[in-house]
């Protein structure tokens, strides 16, 4: 390599290295290297002697594809199994105290735990004879079912809505919902369906009832994770056919991500196997999305370093191992940001909100591994051509530096505390939107976008039926006490007094305890019957020697949202304490950490604020989930902090060499297209939660979309910049570099770099 080389300096000022030719030391730093041994890097960190040369290596490189390999071939039919590692039962979703939690676990003692499913006949003018005897002859069919968990022995019914001329009629069908339940309860409704049939001549057939949802939910979970994974990997091949401009570069990410998630799968199907690792269809789907968005994240913040040092270096493998050593720090603080706030989620009250902390931390710390090792190595083998038709060849011009995010930047120095000021007010005023959210919960009318049968057969049995029916309350109290618990909760107003008794197929008594079901009057899952639980919960407590706790379906709703509204005060600060530390910790400072998590904070307030808005008055939804809040939240500031954590860096490289103001302009104009790419990719990643027929999964997918593109396009290129040039210097303080500003170091950029190891 020829040409005037100058020495570098890595962000904190110590020096790095310089490449062959006639080098200089940098002012303060230790001699210049002896010129003529045709290295660009003379004295690496720790992490570079290591994990960089073993991947940038001429021949070291194919041993890390080889290795990647025959993880692939381990991983590769355990991944396959994950579905059938997942426990979805309802005690990996309770938070593990509660009372629901308890009470289902003694009512297992009676019984093995079951859910019924309730067939449900209808003709608004009156059953006829021949329906009366189609249902007799139905319930003789149904009770001789034993396949997939159906307690045929124990059905129960016909009951009918009145003595004299009925017009509805019900059957109530317990299925047991062991470990296998939730994989067996949509073909045990299938199979109940055969026997009934769907109904003829004004005659309407449903299923609905606990057994009935729990099967729709089934099927719109089943196949989550294909759907996710081919929306996803759609998602990402248009957004880096758009970003790359390079119809075979595009693959290189994509084989990174898709090997990541094999290989993370596998490792949460042996945890979950052997180790007591809790993982439901909620963690898996979300599993799939944050290793696609996270790891093509990380692929092109280093590929749009790894394309600078090409420019400057003949040497691809020197070329990486610069990309590396400059971009490595920031994607592994990046990626240890999100691995360290979902983990925080082990100190959630829900079961199902803890597991998925190791579940997505797994996820992420993987994509973090392939993305730094077999990633580069795919891209050294494939070599210069890959980025084809856009070769980046040695000494041509770096295109950022008169692009529009440079223009941007100079834009903001001219007025930045207008800027933010100005910017700052309309986010706040659009955050305003959260008066809009109504996170108390999503019935099961409107869990799911379509209105499966189910849903349907609920409305139909509630015209006839109380309301409750079906889905019981369950109290569990000592036996010589139950006859005074009995008529305490046949006194409440919201119970069917003439419903309270022990369910079919249930032992009298068991070790001194007795279990008792009682009809609630409103639906199961809506706010008057978990007022009824409260109540009935207060006064059967009181009844003294008694020890009565009271559980059920509508019982467990309401110990989840406590729950979930524990967690959401909980989870979030100590997320926020994560992201202060790491960020301080990465920037030697404290004033810009706090900037820009202040800056996360307002982006995630006007994400909510908008997404409120949308959800109320332009697609109708009728809530959301408790845990909405905490789910957006995590995912957004863990993830767009990400952002922020490659701009500043950026920003500090540049300030070392020529202040803080210039070098916040340089930042943005050198991260500003590479960030707005992948905040793209990550957006439309999520968005594809969209296209899951679960309600939940649609709003937590578009508010997170929503909210990267916010942090992308608004806060990260404006808001942050503005804050930052308006402040100077003083953002890096307590370091020294808030009093000497630029001063150790301030290399000139000439127009069009020539082979050089500078920047």
């Amino acid at each position: 390599m020829s040409g005037r080389v100058r020495s570098r300096r890595s962000v904190s000022g110590t020096f790095i290295g310089c490449s062959a030719g006639a080098a200089r030391a940098v002012p303060g730093g230790p001699p210049a290297p002896r010129p003529g041994t045709g290295a660009a890097v003379r004295r690496l960190d720790v992490w570079k002697r290591g994990a960089v040369r073993l991947v940038c290596g001429r021949r070291s490189k194919w041993l890390v594809l080889v290795l990647w390999l025959v993880v692939l071939v381990i991983a590769a039919p355990f991944g396959a199994k994950l579905n059938d590692a997942q426990d979805n039962d309802a005690q990996s979703w309770l938070p593990g105290s509660a009372e629901s939690t308890r009470v289902l676990s003694v009512s297992e003692e009676f019984r093995p735990e079951q859910i019924p499913a309730v067939v449900v006949y209808a003709r608004a003018d009156g059953l006829t004879a021949q329906d009366r005897e189609r249902i007799a002859e139905d319930v003789r069919q149904v009770s001789a079912l034993r396949a997939h968990g159906i307690r045929g022995a124990e059905v129960k019914g016909p009951v009918l809505d009145r003595p004299t001329a009925p017009r509805a009629a019900q059957i109530h069908v317990p299925i047991t919902m062991d470990a296998q339940g939730w994989q067996r309860i949509a073909p045990a409704v299938d199979s109940i369906r055969d026997e009934v049939g769907r109904g003829e001549d004004g005659l309407t057939v449903h299923i609905t009832g606990p057994g009935g949802t729990s099967a729709d939910f089934s099927k719109a979970f089943e196949g989550i994770d294909s759907t996710l994974l081919f929306s996803a990997m759609a998602v990402v091949v248009v957004m880096l056919l758009f970003t790359f401009r390079s119809p075979v570069l595009l693959f290189v990410p994509l084989l990174g991500v898709v090997a990541a998630l094999f290989t993370a799968q596998a490792l949460i199907h042996v945890l979950a196997t052997h180790a007591g690792l809790t993982v439901n269809g909620q963690s898996a789907g979300i599993l799939t999305v944050l290793v696609f968005g996270a790891g093509t994240d990380y692929a092109l913040l280093l590929v749009a370093r790894y394309r600078e040092e090409l420019r400057r270096h003949h040497d691809r493998h020197e070329a990486m191992e610069l990309a590396l050593n400059r971009a490595g720090p920031a994607v592994v603080a990046s990626g240890a940001t999100v691995v360290l706030s979902m983990l925080v989620l082990l100190v959630a009250e829900m079961n199902s909100t803890r597991g998925l902390g190791p579940v997505a931390a797994i996820g992420v710390a993987v994509a973090l591994l392939a993305m730094l090792t077999l990633f580069p190595a795919l891209l050294l083998v494939f070599g210069r051509w890959i980025f084809w038709p856009a070769v980046p060849h040695e000494g041509s011009a770096d295109p950022t530096v008169g692009g529009v995010w440079a223009r941007t930047g100079r834009g903001i120095a001219r007025r930045p505390r207008m800027v933010w000021g100005i910017t700052a007010a309309v986010l706040a005023a659009l955050s305003l939107g959260l008066f809009q959210l109504r996170a108390a919960g999503i019935a099961n009318a409107d869990a799911l976008t379509g209105e499966p049968d189910s849903i349907v057969g609920q409305k139909v049995s509630a015209r006839y039926f109380p309301a409750g029916a079906g889905d019981p309350l369950v109290i569990v109290s000592n036996a010589d006490r139950a006859e005074g618990v009995g008529r305490t909760v046949a006194a409440d107003p919201g119970v069917v007094p003439a419903s309270i008794g022990v369910p079919p197929g249930t032992a009298p008594e068991h070790d001194g305890k007795v279990l008792l079901e009682a009809t609630m009057r409103a639906p199961a899952d809506s706010s008057e019957a978990k007022a009824t639980v409260e109540r009935v919960r207060d006064a059967v407590h009181a009844v003294p020697g008694a020890d009565a706790r009271v559980g059920g379906g509508t019982a467990a709703l309401l110990d989840m949202d406590e729950a979930q509204t524990h967690d959401n005060y909980l989870v979030i600060p100590l997320v926020l304490v994560v992201v202060l530390l790491v960020l301080s910790v990465l920037l030697r400072a404290l004033v810009a950490p706090l900037l820009l998590v202040g800056t996360v904070v307002l982006s995630l307030a006007t994400a909510l604020g908008l997404s409120a808005l949308a959800f109320r008055h332009v697609f109708g939804y009728a809530g959301e989930d408790v845990a909405f809040p905490l789910f957006v939240f995590v995912f957004l500031v863990a993830l767009g902090i990400d952002y922020n954590i490659f701009l500043t860096t950026r920003i500090r490289e540049e300030s070392v060499r020529q202040g803080t103001r210039p070098g916040v302009v340089t930042g943005l104009a050198t991260t500003g297209a590479v960030i707005t790419s992948a905040g793209l990719v990550l957006a439309g990643t999520f968005a594809a939660l969209g296209t899951l027929p679960v309600l939940g999964f649609a709003e937590i997918g578009f508010a997170v979309a929503l909210g990267v593109l916010l942090d992308t396009f608004v806060v990260r290129s404006v808001l942050v910049t503005a804050l930052f040039l308006d402040v100077g210097r003083k953002v890096w303080w307590p370091h020294p570099l808030a009093h000497r500003d630029g001063a150790a170091a301030r290399v000139p950029r000439p127009e069009a770099p020539v082979s050089r190891s500078s920047e």
